[in-house]
C-alpha cells in the first residue's frame, strides 16, 4: 500500500470550505488534522448528497459505500467519476476525484481520534440519507415539508449538533484533558452551538430550498400561522409568516448564545480555540440581523455577510481578547430576543 502524507490538502480545503478554512488555520496544531480531515470527508458526503441530475438511489448507494469505507467495514476502492462529472464547481469535482486520497488520511489518526471521526461522520451521513429519502419526490410543484419541530431538531442535530459533540470531545482529549470543567454543560452547549449554525443556514436558504421542493419549517407550525408550504413560494405571503419566522430566528440566536457561553467556558489560555469558536458565532449573529429585515421569502434577496465585515469581525475579536469584559460583550447576552424565547431555549438539549 502506498504511503500517505500526514498533511491535509490545504488548497482543496481552502477552495471548498469558505469561512471554515479561516477557523481551521487558527486552530491549535494538535487538533487541526483530525478536525480538518473530518470536515474534508463531511464535505465529500455533502457534495454527493447535493449532486443534481443523479437518481436519489445512486446517491444513497454512494453515501452508503463511503460510510462503509470511513467505518473500516470494507476496503473496496470507490469511483465517484460519474458524480464528479455533474459538479459545476471545479473544487467539488476535485473533491470527489480525490476521495481515495482523503480516505487514506484516516490511517494517520490515532485510535482515539479515528473513533471520534468515524462516529461524527456516521451521524452526519445518517442525516444526509434521511434528507434524501424524505425529499425523494420533492419539486417546486410538489413541496415536501418536515412535519414537526422534533423532526427539525433531529435533523439539525444529525448534520451539525453532533459536530459540536465531536469538537468538544476532541478538544478535551488534546488541549485540556486535566482541566476541571463541567463536561455535561460543554457537551450540551456544543450541541446547541452546532444546531444554531445549521438553523441559521436553514432560515437564510428558505427561498432557495422551497424552489427545490424542500421546506424545513414544519407543517405543524405553519398551520398555526394559517399557511401551507406552497404558500411560501409567494413573497407576498411574507407578512403572514413573519411572526413565526421570528420565533425561529430567536431559536437560532438562543442556540448561538449557548455557543458563546460554551466558548467562554473554554480555559482562557486556549486563545486560538476561543477565537476559532467565536468567528462562526459572530458571523451567524450578523446573518440573523440581516434576516430580521427584508422579505424572508424573496428569492432575489441574497443574505450574506460581506467579506469585509467578516474580516472586521475577526479583527475586532483579536483586539478585544485581552480585555475580558469587552470580549464578552462582542455577543450581547439577550439582544433582540424575547424573554420567552430565552427561557424556552435555555432548557433545550
Amino acid at each position: 500500500m502506498a504511503r500517505t502524507s500526514n498533511k491535509l490538502p490545504a488548497d482543496l480545503l481552502k477552495s471548498v470550505s469558505r469561512s471554515f478554512y479561516l477557523t481551521l488555520r487558527v486552530l491549535p496544531t494538535k487538533i487541526r488534522f483530525p478536525i480538518g480531515l473530518a470536515y474534508l470527508l463531511a464535505r465529500i458526503t455533502d457534495t454527493i448528497a447535493d449532486t443534481g441530475l443523479i437518481p436519489v438511489e445512486k446517491k444513497l448507494q454512494a453515501l452508503q459505500a463511503l460510510r462503509e469505507r470511513i467505518l473500516g467495514l470494507t476496503e473496496a476502492p470507490l469511483d465517484f467519476g460519474e458524480l464528479a462529472l455533474q459538479q459545476a464547481a471545479p473544487a467539488e469535482r476535485e473533491l470527489l476525484e480525490k476521495c481515495e486520497a482523503s480516505l487514506a488520511l484516516l490511517q494517520k489518526l490515532t485510535p482515539a481520534d479515528l473513533h471520534l471521526v468515524r462516529n461524527v461522520l456516521s451521524m452526519i451521513t445518517s442525516g444526509q440519507e434521511l434528507d434524501l429519502q424524505r425529499f425523494t419526490r420533492a419539486s417546486r410543484e410538489r413541496i415536501v415539508a418536515l412535519s414537526t419541530d422534533r423532526e427539525l431538531d433531529d435533523y439539525t442535530y444529525r448534520v451539525a449538533g453532533c459536530v459540536g459533540e465531536f469538537w468538544t470531545k476532541i478538544c478535551r482529549l488534546h488541549l485540556f484533558p486535566r482541566a476541571v470543567l463541567d463536561d455535561t454543560f460543554l457537551l450540551e452547549s456544543g450541541v446547541r452551538f452546532g444546531k444554531g449554525l445549521q438553523l441559521v443556514n436553514i432560515l437564510r436558504d428558505l427561498p432557495a430550498d422551497l424552489r427545490h421542493g424542500r421546506c424545513y419549517l414544519p407543517t405543524e407550525s405553519l398551520s398555526v400561522a394559517g399557511l401551507k408550504p406552497e404558500d411560501l413560494l409567494q413573497p407576498a405571503n411574507e407578512p403572514r409568516l413573519r411572526r413565526l419566522y421570528g420565533t425561529y430566528l430567536d431559536r437560532a440566536q438562543a442556540h448561538l448564545l449557548a455557543g458563546w457561553a460554551y466558548t467562554n467556558a473554554i480555559p482562557q489560555w486556549n486563545v486560538r480555540l476561543r477565537l476559532a469558536c467565536s468567528w462562526p458565532i459572530l458571523i451567524g449573529m450578523e446573518t440573523l440581523k440581516l434576516l430580521r429585515s427584508g422579505n424572508a421569502l424573496d428569492p432575489q434577496q441574497h443574505i450574506k455577510v460581506s467579506r469585509r465585515q467578516v474580516r472586521l469581525l475577526m479583527l475586532r475579536s483579536v483586539l478585544m481578547y485581552p480585555w475580558g469584559k469587552a470580549w464578552r460583550n462582542l455577543v450581547p447576552s439577550t439582544a433582540g430576543l424575547s424573554g420567552k424565547a430565552v427561557a424556552s431555549e435555555a432548557v433545550l438539549p
